[in-house]
């Protein structure tokens, strides 16, 4: 995804909009686009980013990560090492098992899984499911995530 042409994009339709307003108002917003290019640019990238955690959640034997080479990025679907064969965990093929945690950990346990917009038994058979098929119970700390400029 080429962002710089997005932000020029925006920078014109503003240039366009204040060239209503007289000299003076197109002058101070020719500034304002100027000053707010780098700005814009981290706000799509942190559209982005939200877009593949949202994406994430939804999909059974991977994620969608967010790669940024200088200023463009790039939506990458990357296939989970650790999904369990033949797929996703068939609701049909479900069972009843009852789980006590302590409190502070079923408040984590929630707030992970509202972050990535899915059911609190979701994540959990998930994360079981990496685990049951890897033998990794902890999640893996080998990725770098984050924003920055090249």
């Amino acid at each position: 995804m080429q962002l710089s042409n997005v932000v020029e994009g925006l920078q014109e339709d503003l240039g366009a909009l204040a060239g209503l307003g007289g000299d003076a108002v197109g002058e101070a917003a020719s500034l304002i686009s100027s000053a707010m290019g780098g700005s814009v640019t981290m706000r799509l990238l942190e559209l982005l980013g939200q877009a593949a955690v949202e994406l994430s959640g939804q999909l059974a034997g991977g994620a969608v990560e967010l790669r940024i080479s200088g200023r463009e990025a790039e939506l990458v679907y990357v296939e989970d090492a650790g999904a369990p064969p033949g797929g996703d965990l068939g609701e049909d093929q479900s069972a009843r098992i009852s789980l006590r945690l302590p409190e502070q950990l079923k408040a984590r346990v929630e707030e992970a899984a509202a972050q990535e917009g899915v059911s609190t038994n979701a994540w959990i058979v998930r994360v079981l499911a990496r685990g049951a098929w890897t033998g990794k119970t902890a999640p893996s700390r080998k990725r770098l995530t984050g924003y920055g400029w090249a």
